[in-house]
Parts: C-alpha cells; structure tokens; sequence
C-alpha cells in the first residue's frame, strides 16, 4: 500500500514505516493483554467485578473475558483471524460499556467520567473495526 498524493512525504514515511503496523495492534490490544492476564491471576477479583457490574454468574462472566481479552488479542496481533479476535474484542467492549458506564444512570461528576469512558470504549470498538478492515480482503 502506497501513501496517497497528499499525503506529506514525511507523513508517508512515518506511517509505512514496517514496524509501525505490529506496534499499532499492539498499542490497540495492550489494555485489553493488560486486563485479560489480571484477571486469570487474581480470578477471584475478576469474579468480583462481574459480580459488581451485575453480572451473574461472576465466574462464567470472567472466564468468558479472560479468554476473549487473551485470545482475541492473540490473533490480533498474529494477523490470522483478524476479524474473529477483533470482533469478540469488539463485542466484550460494547457490553463492558453498556454496563459500566450507564452514564444515563447517572448526574455531576460520575455522569461526566461514564460518558468520557463510554466513548473512548467506542473509538476502541471504531479501532478494532479498521483493523479488520486493513487486514481484510474485499469480496
């Protein structure tokens, strides 16, 4: 893939440079790597907090995210199944959204916080969807 006309040389430069492509899927999986490994460590924290957002029961809910968040990192960052990682990814972080940041639920400060963290989830969902995109193949 080629930088476009407009894009600055230097701008191109940056952006094709080969390391960049497996450090950005890095950078867009390492929270999701970070929490995934914290939690199949301390599995009876991560029971806790499924239990907190209400969701029951907490030992099915956290060994469900500590596969989706380790697995499906995994296959992001190895480029097979971009798709299927990013897409579990995807799903795990509009639920985690929905119920954690209910911001409509909620008024002052607390409001403020859950609607910063209910849309920064959405550009992480946004994130994962182009790196499906850029690493799959039109029909």
């Amino acid at each position: 893939m080629a930088a476009r006309a407009d894009t600055p040389h230097w701008v191109g430069a940056i952006l094709f440079w080969p390391s960049l492509w497996p450090l950005a899927r890095l950078a867009l999986v390492s929270a999701y790597l970070i929490g995934g490994f914290s939690k199949l460590f301390d599995f009876a924290g991560a029971i806790a907090e499924q239990e907190h957002f209400g969701l029951h029961p907490g030992w099915l809910w956290a060994s469900v995210v500590i596969v989706v968040e380790i697995v499906g990192s995994a296959l992001v960052l190895a480029g097979r199944w971009v798709w299927l990682g990013a897409g579990g990814l995807g799903v795990l972080t509009a639920v985690a959204m929905l119920t954690a940041n209910n911001f409509w639920a909620m008024t002052g400060h607390d409001r403020f916080m859950a609607l910063n963290g209910f849309f920064e989830h959405l550009g992480l969902i946004a994130g994962l969807v182009l790196v499906s995109q850029a690493t799959s193949k039109p029909a």
